[in-house]
């Protein structure tokens, strides 16, 4: 993405076909972008009900928001700055940093790029191991100190949130943690239940937007994904009921978005949630998701076991998680199914 002037119109490269089915909302709905009949719920994390609240939601859309969630609003601040900080740069100055082949962390395009034809229109960085140091040093020579240190608060802060988000998640379910026989080990060995990553995502301004996508329609891998993003729009979620239904910034409000481990694990009772972003003709919009939840690669994975029984068979074979995320790697959005017992009552 060039930051020094904007083409007057997306190239070739860049143009989608939205048929009707990919329209900012359903027919039935308001047609103008920031119009919505409906969105998802905004749960305050110190209500008492929260537990049910959350298990509502994941249910019932696969995704929420929340309020008192316990991340400063400095930290917001600082995490967004540090993004426009470092999307501000010029080109060939992101590319210095760019991921390698090997590595995940780094400059580069959504990891869901190889899977369309067309190119999005967006840019990101993503932060996964601590080979993202040396990318900072590089960017900010002389204050990648102060960029690690407020990476690594985030990250840290984001671990919490997640984990607690976890324990009312399960506990919807009626269970907890310790059910999981991976995440259990390695509580009792005092590890982390899920490694996360963060992935930093710009949208530029986009002359003809109905023309673009800022990122195309997948589901996320992991546990969950917390999301922060800038006060301009783009965020949309699917709903059978609905279709895509836009999620308005909130102030202050984080959205967390179900991933297909947490479908797997909840025997395909909660859904992992179908989204995209949409891009805009006169502001750009900055976004962080930090995606929570992938164990190592060697674990099995499966439905949790007090989930399943006679009458609530398990709908999905035990695999590991390095071969889950090969099958998405192969067939993307058909991975569950790949997965998928044929026959369940047998």
């Amino acid at each position: 993405i060039e930051n020094k002037g904007t083409p007057q119109t997306p190239p070739h490269s860049s143009t989608w076909k939205l048929t009707a089915a990919d329209s900012v909302l359903p027919p039935s709905s308001a047609v103008s972008f920031g119009a919505v009949e409906e969105s998802i719920p905004v749960i305050d994390l110190s209500d008492s009900d929260v537990t049910t609240l959350i298990g509502n939601a994941c249910k019932t859309w696969g995704a929420f928001q929340i309020a008192n969630h316990g991340i400063s609003q400095k930290l917001l601040d600082d995490i967004e700055s540090l993004s426009k900080t470092l999307f501000d740069m010029p080109s060939e100055r992101k590319l210095e940093a760019a991921s390698s082949d090997k590595g995940v962390s780094g400059y580069g395009e959504p990891r869901i790029s190889p899977f369309f034809e067309k190119k999005m229109w967006s840019e990101g960085f993503t932060i996964a191991d601590a080979s993202y140091r040396n990318h900072f040093i590089s960017l900010w020579p002389h204050d990648h100190t102060k960029y690690c240190g407020i990476m690594e608060e985030y990250v840290d802060e984001m671990e919490k949130l997640a984990s607690k988000l976890l324990s009312c998640i399960l506990g919807s379910l009626g269970v907890t943690v310790e059910d999981i026989e991976w995440a259990h080990k390695l509580e009792k060995s005092g590890s982390k239940v899920g490694r996360g990553a963060i992935r930093l995502n710009h949208y530029p301004v986009c002359p003809e937007p109905e023309r673009a996508m800022g990122l195309a329609a997948h589901t996320d891998s992991t546990i969950l994904t917390i999301l922060h993003q800038s006060n301009t729009g783009g965020l949309q979620v699917f709903r059978e009921e609905s279709g895509w239904v836009t999620v308005e910034p909130v102030p202050g409000v984080l959205v967390v978005n179900m991933g297909d481990l947490v479908h797997i694990l909840s025997n395909g009772k909660i859904p992992s949630v179908v989204h995209r972003a949409k891009v805009n003709h006169t502001r750009s919009r900055i976004s962080i998701a930090y995606l929570w939840g992938g164990p190592a690669g060697e674990v099995q994975i499966a439905p949790i076991s007090k989930l399943i029984g006679p009458a609530e068979p398990s709908l999905y074979r035990s695999i590991t998680w390095k071969e889950y995320l090969q099958i998405k790697y192969e067939v993307f959005d058909k991975a569950l199914d790949a997965i998928r017992v044929v026959n369940p009552t047998n």
